[in-house]
């Protein structure tokens, strides 16, 4: 009788295939065979009998591979046995991505209690608006068996697909779609792309692909996914891109504390939602004014909504927060929109005074906006208001 431990929760699908020659075991010093997904074993001490490794997935970077082949335990790994699962939780995200399905969800939570929140419905599914996929154009690094089944799927879904992979298999290369474009540069991607999905493996080539050099490359708005390892990607590069807008929105399933939550603060009074920004490096919270009539008029914020109540709570961090603030010109259903001038920014200031924020990140509008006569803020008005920031003893940096 050969014993297997699990060191992940595996499907029965999987365990009942085995024979009566083996069984399971909770006892890992007893185990002859191990099953495993994503649980770091690098510190995980083997016992004698330990045999062989078997990783439900292609990547092993999750094992010590030297000290296994030390100590004679063979390695073995099922590249393409989750690809289906992983391409739709892909397709998900770009779906995600595309349209604040996620935002629209957590304002009928916070109206459960309103009677007349169909009515309401009708002003505010404006906030969550996005646009269709079809037509967009997805990049696609690294054609294995699930970059190439998210590449076929997204072409299948009328998207203009671009793959990358220098080391693509002849297998793998039969079972592209012919509508996806084989790009000899990843620098293409980059630069063309309005989605981008990540699929290699973990190597010293790969690690921190998606960094600050990269991310220059890339169209503003960019949506990027990242559901192979969460070492490809560098946390502080991303958070500064999505923090100016050059990333809209980076989506994962490889939380961390150092990634960045960008939150509007409609919810900080909330004490889990305080609870968690609190916890985390780079709390970015956005206030772009300290008038409550432009606020309701382009930030549009969901319920009830007091600047002076958001600002105390904002206090409440004690300095642990990075305030975020969007500066722009022209007009907006008729109503002057320009927030540069002493009568919106002496006020401001007053408030990030009060709060007192690690740093202050200002920006302006970085691409075109559904109404035409919203104008970006220039240099010369943003370098001024974070001169003002600064004499304040403030640190401020502004994106422009």
């Amino acid at each position: 009788m050969r014993n297997i431990y699990c060191f992940n929760a595996i499907s029965k699908y999987g365990t009942d295939r085995l024979t009566a020659d083996y069984a399971l075991t909770d006892d890992l010093a007893k185990a002859e065979g191990v099953l495993v997904r994503s649980a770091a074993l690098h510190e995980t001490e083997f016992g004698d009998s330990l045999l062989a490794i078997a990783r439900a997935g292609a990547g092993v970077n999750n094992i010590p591979l030297d000290r296994c082949a030390n100590e004679g335990i063979v390695v073995f790994n099922t590249p393409g046995a989750n690809a289906n699962g992983v391409k739709e939780l892909v397709l998900a995200g770009m779906l995600l991505g595309a349209r604040d399905v996620v935002g629209g969800i957590d304002w009928c939570k916070e109206q459960k209690d309103n009677e007349n929140i169909s009515k309401d419905m009708e002003k505010a599914k404006k906030k969550f608006a996005g646009h269709e996929i079809r037509g967009k154009k997805l990049g696609v690094i690294g054609l294995g068996a699930i970059g190439a089944e998210v590449a076929n799927a997204a072409a299948a879904l009328g998207m203009e697909v671009y793959g990358y992979d220098p080391f693509i298999s002849v297998k793998a290369a039969w079972m592209l779609s012919r509508d996806v474009k084989h790009i000899t540069s990843v620098d293409t991607i980059y630069q063309e792309c309005d989605y981008i999905t990540v699929h290699v493996p973990l190597l010293d080539s790969t690690r921190q692909m998606i960094n600050k050099d990269s991310l220059g490359q890339m169209k503003d708005g960019v949506v990027i996914l990242n559901f192979a390892r969460d070492l490809l990607v560098n946390d502080d590069d991303m958070a500064e891109a999505l923090a100016s807008g050059r990333v809209k929105r980076y989506i994962t399933d490889f939380p961390n504390a150092k990634v960045s939550v960008l939150s509007n603060s409609t919810f900080i009074d909330r004490p889990a939602v305080f609870d968690a920004l609190n916890k985390i490096d780079n709390n970015i919270l956005k206030l772009d004014t300290v008038n409550e009539e432009y606020i309701h008029l382009l930030d549009r914020p969901s319920g009830k909504y007091s600047v002076r109540k958001i600002i105390e709570k904002m206090k409440e961090f004690k300095g642990n927060c990075i305030i975020q603030t969007m500066f722009l010109k022209g007009s907006y259903l008729g109503k002057d929109m320009n927030n540069t001038s002493d009568e919106f920014v002496l006020p401001w200031l007053e408030a990030v005074k009060e709060i007192a924020p690690s740093q202050v990140m200002i920006y302006t509008i970085d691409r075109e906006t559904p109404d035409h006569d919203l104008q970006k803020a220039t240099h010369e008005e943003l370098d001024r208001i974070v001169e003002l920031i600064k004499r304040t003893g403030i640190p401020a940096t502004a994106s422009y």
